[in-house]
């Protein structure tokens, strides 16, 4: 019989990483959980908790086992701060593959103060590079799965759609030629958190050319739905669901709001565009990611993992004539440009068969039932976003193309 491949997920009791858990213990792999349950302290932080009532860890792991049969082991290890307790855990399991979603990944929460900014940097940047060091120093061919963000590019508007990860440039040379070369697309982070995973990228490709790690970092939109095939096999697998002003993602939030007879909460002029994909989708993507590494020496694969662009007011309107909300138009926190046009690539997951999940397909009735069905344990205080970008605010938050900071 042939063994399992073996699979780390780190974070994997995150909004994005449980469902990722299930879908590829579900696919035949040895999964292993690695997380430090930060994001649950962050909730008592905030005075704050998932609309949805998600288990502890434990029942969770119970419940996937009485459900198909299968274990996913669970490691609480706080891989920012306890590198040789993962470097053993790498040496004990050789994993094929290892999944990193163990980074603090609220744009918000970033931003709201010192305290907040400080534990961002130092937990996603450490958590990378104890990674990418334990792997190099256990000796491992481990495939390393990064979810990165659509926010490194920035969102200024381009004539073009955003690539994927790289841009090629031509540099004059001496002789009157010019010389062509791939660098990075150049970064635009607009948080704290995205200055992070602006940095990840730096790391990533240091380590893919001066240790051969092979290393996928995938570029992710926005975020909405919160179950996936796996979630709905039983109540106690249910996957979080973010609402509040620091972690709900901007559609979750309005379903939320719109089933309490919360006005939608649209900041600025609402002309934001963004990415966005359903989170059955992430776990599909993840996996083909998985599945799909780039070879020994190869540069970082970059991988945009998208389904769709929209405007924030247009998802708005679309919210409101579905659920008959009313929209509330109000100060923009951030430090951003009003008005912006997005459009981006997701070639190289299409050409592996993606078929996204798109908001015209209706499925967001779904999370509409959700949103109906555990209205009670929202609370209302806890919906508006707080964090300021600036200290002082004044116009410096309408920005237009020729701002010096974008």
């Amino acid at each position: 019989m042939t063994a399992r491949p073996s699979i780390f997920v780190l974070g994997g009791d995150g909004f994005c990483g449980w469902p990722t858990a299930l879908h590829l213990s579900n696919q035949g792999y040895n999964v292993t959980i690695v997380d430090n349950l930060s994001r649950r302290r962050i909730d008592v932080e905030l005075g704050t908790q998932s609309l949805t009532p998600i288990a502890d860890m434990q029942t969770r792991l119970r419940a996937w086992k009485d459900v198909t049969g299968k274990v996913i082991q669970f490691e609480n290890i706080d891989i920012a701060n306890d590198h040789e307790a993962l470097l053993t855990l790498l040496m004990q399991y050789k994993p094929e593959s290892i999944v990193h979603f163990a980074e603090q990944r609220a744009a918000p929460y970033s931003m709201k103060g010192p305290s907040q900014k400080r534990y961002t940097v130092d937990n996603n940047i450490q958590a990378t590079h104890n990674l990418l060091v334990a792997v190099v120093e256990a000796g491992l061919e481990t495939h390393i799965v990064h979810l990165g963000t659509m926010g490194v590019y920035g969102y200024d508007t381009a004539e073009a759609s955003l690539p994927e990860g790289y841009l090629t440039i031509g540099i004059p040379t001496d002789d009157g030629g010019m010389h062509k070369r791939d660098i990075l697309y150049p970064t635009s982070p607009g948080s704290v958190y995205h200055l992070t995973k602006s940095m990840d990228q730096l790391l990533f490709q240091f380590y893919a050319k001066n240790d051969r790690l092979r290393i996928t970092d995938l570029h992710q939109g926005i975020v909405w739905g919160t179950q996936t095939s796996e979630t709905r096999l039983d109540e106690r697998l249910i996957n979080r669901f973010d609402y509040d002003g620091d972690y709900g993602t901007v559609l979750n939030r309005f379903l939320v709001q719109a089933a309490i007879g919360y006005p939608l909460s649209v900041y600025g002029t609402g002309g934001q565009t963004r990415a966005f994909i359903h989170i059955e989708d992430t776990v599909h993507c993840v996996e083909l990611a998985v599945k799909h590494p780039p070879a020994a020496g190869a540069r970082v694969q970059i991988r945009n993992q998208i389904a769709e662009c929209h405007r924030v007011r247009d998802l708005a309107e679309i919210v409101g004539e579905i659920t008959g909300a009313e929209i509330a138009q109000l100060e923009n926190p951030r430090l951003e440009m009003a008005e912006n046009e997005l459009r981006a690539s997701n070639e190289s997951f299409v050409e592996l068969g993606f078929e996204p999940i798109l908001l015209k397909d209706g499925i967001l009735n779904e999370t509409i039932e959700i949103c109906q069905a555990y209205r009670h344990r929202c609370d209302i205080n806890t919906i508006p976003s707080t964090s300021e970008w600036v200290t002082r605010r004044g116009d410096a938050l309408q920005l237009t193309e020729d701002s010096p900071v974008r």
